[in-house]
């Protein structure tokens, strides 16, 4: 990526966005071009601005940030990406916001270097996966699946094995060492995984082997 990452922060408290700001153009290489305390608010800042990430609430006026994550994706091309910033890691309206599209979730109480690390990383194309708050968050919220996904079927055993091992976290070159292959041959199997999958991105295939009955919470 050339050039700073640019972000757009959207919070309906100000000391929270203000907050947020400062942290983030105090950071080489990083630049909030734009705020926003509603979620109609955050679609247009979005629209306007053209960043490469947002941090979004979850729970803000006039529309919430699932409406809103939900209209950026659908609307915007190429779209930005989304992390939800929230309060309470095991809230039904984060896997919601998972479900419509985000690469992942903060929690506000952390620490300013892993905010900056997670807009780095999710600009740089990877998912926030936390996979055991993952597997909670799908315990409690995730869809009964009276059948799986046809996609499932589709699915080489190499590609079944590198969905699993997604779901535990790893990273590609993580994965390459458990299988014993070439982070290339992986980053393949993963590209083919997310294209099956229909998902945008690591997390979204995840949900989807959750929500499939593919991979099970434990």
């Amino acid at each position: 990526m050339s050039g700073p990452v640019r972000v757009v922060v959207a919070d309906d408290e100000r000391m929270v966005r203000t907050a947020l700001r400062v942290i983030l153009d105090a950071e080489p290489g990083l630049e909030v071009v734009g705020e926003a305390a509603t979620g109609a608010e955050a679609v247009a800042v979005v629209r306007d601005r053209r960043p490469d990430v947002v941090l979004m609430d979850v729970r803000m006026p006039e529309i919430d940030g699932i409406r809103a994550t939900e209209q950026i994706l659908a609307t915007l091309a190429p779209a930005p990406r989304i992390v939800v910033v929230t309060t309470f890691e095991n809230d039904s309206y984060v896997y919601d916001a998972l479900r419509a599209g985000a690469s992942g979730f903060l929690l506000k109480r952390a620490a300013p270097e892993e905010l900056i690390q997670a807009v780095r990383l999710v600009a740089g194309g990877d998912s926030l996966l936390f996979p055991g708050r993952l597997r909670e968050l799908a315990v409690r919220h995730a869809p009964v699946r009276a059948a799986g996904a046809p996609w499932t079927a589709r699915l080489t055993e190499r590609e079944e094995q590198v969905l699993r091992l997604m779901a535990t976290g790893l990273t590609n070159a993580e994965i390459a060492g458990r299988m014993g292959v070439g982070p290339a041959t992986v980053k393949t199997h993963v590209a083919s995984v997310l294209a099956k999958t229909g998902a945008r991105d690591r997390t979204q295939a995840v949900i989807a082997a959750y929500e499939s009955g593919f991979v099970r919470p434990r």
